[in-house]
């Protein structure tokens, strides 16, 4: 049902100037954005067109909304996570820059679903998604409005798995642009900016030393290489799980050990899910876990920890650092949750460096052009961001760190493609 849409729902328009220079000092490891946003202001691609983007309300994510509102874009800003939005920012976008922004750090489960209708009340052209709760609503409670829909983008590999499905299911009704999928994207967000920022909300939530502490990592797809890797570079000694056998063997290589769950459950000191899927970490394993025993997400929604199993063991629950849950399961064992299960590393940091989503939210920027540029031959379903834009975002970010590269000479190119030279 559409509601009476308020311009902005923030927690304090006082925390605005605060937001203001940290939105500013982002911008300045973001070279690659403000080389689009000012091409942007002049070629105004989005002009006329509404965006509702849904995704986490960071600094970062500010520059992105800063490029597309550059771009000409009326834009609506929700959070994609209860809790990832750092409120100075919001704050800071709707007092400095005049946008729309419809997020609270902490907001419950009813004031979300209010966000998502308020982004759909704006009745998007174009949709920036993060993890697909946007687009799954529009789809099944307003489908009146998907004939609107220019297209949409999504940068999650949860995201990507939902939008799979609905195309599977014939329900995807639009192009949808998979920016994970953009080499530019998931071989350095993923990997390095989810490897540091994990270990960055453990270490910012516990206070506890990483050296010398087994830490569990539950997936290696870019994600969990990203966070192992970072994870041994503290000292940790890292166990990963796993259940494809290519990534396995991958991790086996790597250097790190191996094992199911059940056997880890029972080892670890730290655990960090990043898989995208549901009760990687179940009843069964809580019940193996040692007495002190941390718990973390850093894939996509809470529901990778089976909580309610753990609720019902709890003989008592209660916080003992800030996004720091104790649960007591006997006198002699207690485990611990971060961030109620969300995303440890922006419910207890600050999300990836701004370096790094440099790249991801170029990808995110020239994918919505893409979609304007080519809305009448793009068929609904998935689709991938061209080569030739992944090798332009990676072309500016060596220009911006001051790194030449070889080019390919005649000869080169003429032997590339040719099958007559040999031996």
């Amino acid at each position: 049902m559409t509601q009476t849409m308020p311009k902005s729902e923030i927690k304090d328009p006082k925390l605005a100037a605060q937001g203001k220079q940290r939105i500013e000092w982002a911008d300045r490891d973001m070279p690659v954005l403000a080389i689009i946003r000012e091409r942007f202001e002049k070629e105004q691609p989005f002009k006329g067109l509404r965006l509702s983007v849904c995704a986490h309300v960071t600094t970062e994510t500010a520059n992105l909304a800063r490029t597309l509102k550059a771009g000409g874009g009326d834009c609506v800003l929700i959070a994609s996570n209860p809790l990832s939005t750092q409120d100075d920012v919001a704050a800071a976008l709707v007092e400095h820059w005049g946008m729309s922004v419809f997020a609270i750090k902490g907001e419950d489960i009813p004031t979300y679903h209010r966000h998502i209708n308020f982004a759909l009340d704006h009745k998007p052209h174009l949709i920036i998604d993060d993890g697909s709760d946007l687009v799954v609503t529009l789809t099944k409670e307003r489908p009146d409005q998907v004939k609107e829909v220019v297209g949409i983008t999504e940068e999650t590999t949860t995201g990507i798995t939902r939008l799979q499905a609905m195309e599977k299911d014939g329900a995807l009704k639009f192009p949808a642009m998979a920016v994970n999928e953009a080499q530019t994207k998931h071989l350095f967000d993923n990997r390095y900016g989810t490897g540091q920022s994990t270990l960055d909300g453990i270490i910012r939530a516990t206070n506890r030393l990483l050296a010398g502490r087994t830490l569990v990592v539950v997936g290696y797809g870019w994600c969990g290489k990203g966070t192992a890797m970072r994870a041994r570079g503290m000292g940790s000694n890292v166990i990963v799980c796993e259940v494809n056998p290519i990534r396995a063997v991958e991790a086996v290589m790597d250097g790190f050990k191996v094992m199911p769950m059940n056997e880890a459950a029972a080892l670890g000191d730290i655990f960090v899910t990043v898989t995208g899927n549901k009760h990687v970490i179940d009843k069964a394993h809580f019940e193996k876990m040692r007495d002190g025993a941390i718990v973390c997400n850093s894939g996509h929604f809470d529901l990778e920890l089976n909580l309610d199993a753990l609720h019902k063991m709890a003989k008592s629950s209660k916080e003992v650092r800030p996004f720091m849950q104790e649960y007591e399961l006997a006198a002699d064992r207690r485990i611990y949750v971060l961030a109620e299960g969300r995303l440890v590393n922006l419910s207890c940091a600050e999300g990836h460096p701004a370096s790094v989503m440099d790249m991801s939210f170029a990808n995110q920027a020239l994918a919505l052009e893409y979609l304007v540029k080519n809305k009448s031959t793009l068929k609904a379903g998935l689709h991938k961001l061209p080569e030739a834009v992944d090798h332009e975002i990676a072309a500016l970010k060596l220009k911006a760190f001051g790194i030449s590269i070889d080019t390919l000479t005649p000869a080169m190119v003429e032997y590339m493609n040719s099958w007559t030279h040999g031996t």
